[in-house]
């Protein structure tokens, strides 16, 4: 065995050994608010899957007919060998959906970050991210040559004075996450909005957790804070809310996507998006537009989850995104009551170091809108048992006391 082998062998042992080493479990059905996996039916509840779209029968169908009118794929990328009117049709839908010029399609909101900076950025320009960015967002960083500046975390204060310090740079970017994935928490738009305007900084909000999910008519986190006309730029994903299958894009002024066009590595040299995943995601688009009411559903369910999970007495970062992370502390206590969790007919996956920081490990459950609230209540009832076990709450009541102490508390009209 070459000696690299060998040492990277010996490092999957050390992961396996510490009870951090993460399974993948094979899924035996569509994505959808239950999922069988190994032969049993469990609530899934760890999936971006926020509108229940990836196995809604109207995208099934608009994927379907792709594939019979426009095939498998081109074969290449698009400026090599044309792009197909399917595309065009969706940028088109993106950028009207989100009040922009132009927008640009990637093979995942990856890509989109990865290729977004190095176009448009040089070496006398600076380039503003949030300490907490998406992984994405920090590999697209790394590739640019403008001078980095990290900001502390949704700390506006830390973010002004860095613009006052630098008075050198020709152009200056402000990149940040619209809704955090690990806490379920919203960039301060609002205030980031009046700084970038008052000081001439773009901003740039990646609204991947939050398109189709935030907001009245699922618009994302401007939508969500009454700015969604002052947000300049914004990249996000196909794979998560809409339509669930991949793909990504970045919307905003026709000058800053064409130039992405000519640019752009990511979107030069990767094949163009397959016609059934582009033909699925403008379908999901579409149906928002006609009905906004899966948004509100999700909204709902989230709520439920939140008060349910937190009665309980576990700990949960406050907020009213989807995504709920469950405070737990320790890595390897977090992988071990995700297996305990799937045992009790609950999917939802454990995080800890390095994805968020020491002592911060969690379960991070995602609702959907396609979710029952018994769906919910049998997550619930999971986690009271399983978190006993582990000793992550301290006391907990019944879901039956709950509900029993609820329905004596005298009414308004007693």
């Amino acid at each position: 065995m070459h000696p690299l082998i060998a040492h990277l062998a010996a490092e999957v042992a050390k992961l396996k050994q510490a009870g951090t080493f993460k399974e993948e479990l094979v899924l035996q059905s569509p994505q959808d608010a239950r999922v069988r996996v190994g032969g049993r039916e469990v609530v899934m509840l760890t999936s971006n899957n926020y509108l229940g779209f990836a196995n809604h029968p109207r995208v099934r169908e608009a994927q379907k007919k792709a594939i019979d009118r426009w095939g498998a794929g081109m074969a290449s990328v698009r400026f090599i060998c044309g792009t197909e009117a399917l595309h065009k049709e969706l940028e088109a839908e993106i950028a009207s959906f989100f009040g922009q010029q132009d927008a640009i399609l990637y093979m995942s909101c990856w890509n989109a970050n990865e290729g977004l900076f190095a176009a448009v950025l040089e070496e006398g320009d600076g380039l503003y991210s949030d300490e907490l960015n998406h992984a994405s967002i920090i590999d697209g960083v790394r590739l640019c040559k403008a001078k980095r500046f990290r900001v502390p975390h949704n700390d506006m204060k830390a973010f002004d004075r860095l613009l006052a310090e630098d008075g050198a740079s020709r152009f200056r970017m402000m990149m940040t996450d619209g809704v955090f994935s690990m806490e379920g928490e919203e960039a301060d738009l609002r205030a980031l909005v009046e700084i970038c305007e008052r000081t001439g900084t773009l901003l740039v909000v990646d609204d991947s957790h939050a398109t189709g999910v935030l907001g009245r008519t699922g618009r994302g986190t401007a939508e969500e804070q009454g700015v969604f006309d002052r947000i300049p730029v914004t990249t996000g994903t196909l794979g998560k809310a809409m339509g669930s299958a991949a793909g990504g894009f970045v919307t905003g002024p026709s000058a800053l996507v064409e130039l992405l066009r000519q640019r752009s590595r990511p979107y030069l040299f990767s094949n163009s998006l397959p016609p059934p995943v582009a033909a699925g995601s403008l379908e999901a688009f579409r149906m928002l537009r006609e009905d906004p009411a899966p948004v509100a559903k999700l909204r709902e369910n989230a709520a439920y989850f939140r008060k349910a999970i937190s009665e309980a007495g576990f700990q949960i970062p406050h907020g009213t995104h989807p995504i709920v992370p469950v405070i737990v502390g320790d890595t390897a206590k977090a992988l071990a009551m995700g297996r305990d969790l799937f045992e009790q007919g609950v999917y939802v996956s454990g995080f800890g170091f390095p994805v968020v920081p020491h002592g911060q490990a969690r379960l991070r459950c995602q609702v959907s809108a396609a979710h029952s609230h018994a769906d919910l209540d049998l997550a619930v009832d999971a986690f009271v048992k399983v978190g006993r076990k582990f000793e992550a709450i301290e006391e907990v009541e019944s879901r039956e006391s709950r509900v029993e102490s609820k329905n004596a508390q005298p009414t308004a009209d007693s």
